[in-house]
């Protein structure tokens, strides 16, 4: 055994939680669920309930998924996945229809899409069905949060400078002329771009330091 290997610590299950929140984050690592990320994020309200939504699907499809991997075939793996899926997006669906109507009516028929997003079918094939349910969980818990973040990112910048509020409430003097491009496709494009940036040179600053420090 070398010296590399001595020094090399095995991932723990801590591990398998916060890479989702940062070094494979779905959003701004992966750019992985364009859709909702782009299109719910006009509002931070939008934002936590199409997050919490797909945190919820991923964490249940996840243990489904793990619990029953040896069980369903190989050959109908993927429609398995996808069912699992859908069942889940459908008790979602109909739970944020049930406490909320109107945020119901703005997620629109993005959160029905939940079923072919990418990030929980990805993981369910790349990771739940491969792994225990401990881990399967910390992992749908890992990017679910972070998937929660990205959008929050997005939805607090856009509804400060699109509405001059925060969940609703008004943040910003009555004095300040919102701009409207940020509640509108365009902005979202514009505030995505920008979360990116940030956290590519964050993640080279963060590379450098360890090179240097290497």
């Amino acid at each position: 055994m070398t010296n590399d290997n001595l020094l090399k610590t095995p991932p723990t299950d801590m591990d398998t939680f916060l890479k989702g929140l940062w070094r494979e984050n779905p959003v701004f690592v992966q750019v992985l669920g364009m859709c909702p990320v782009l299109a719910v994020t006009n509002t931070v309200v939008n934002s936590v309930v199409m997050g919490l939504a797909t945190t919820f699907v991923l964490f249940t499809s996840a243990v489904f998924v793990s619990t029953f991997r040896k069980v369903i075939p190989k050959q109908v793996r993927i429609a398995s996945y996808i069912l699992i899926i859908a069942t889940f997006v459908t008790v979602a669906d109909y739970v944020i229809q049930a406490v909320s109507l109107e945020v119901h009516r703005s997620l629109g028929a993005y959160l029905s899409l939940i079923v072919v997003n990418c990030v929980i079918l990805g993981r369910a094939e790349a990771f739940s069905s491969k792994n225990t349910i401990g881990k399967s969980v910390l992992d749908a818990l890992g990017m679910g949060v972070g998937f929660t973040f990205a959008l929050l990112c997005l939805g607090v910048v856009r509804e400060v400078l699109g509405n001059g509020t925060f969940a609703g409430i008004q943040v910003l003097s009555d004095s300040f002329e919102p701009w409207i491009v940020m509640i509108l496709p365009a902005g979202a494009f514009f505030v995505l771009g920008g979360w990116l940036f940030l956290f590519n040179w964050l993640s080279e600053r963060k590379k450098q330091r360890q090179a240097v420090l290497a």
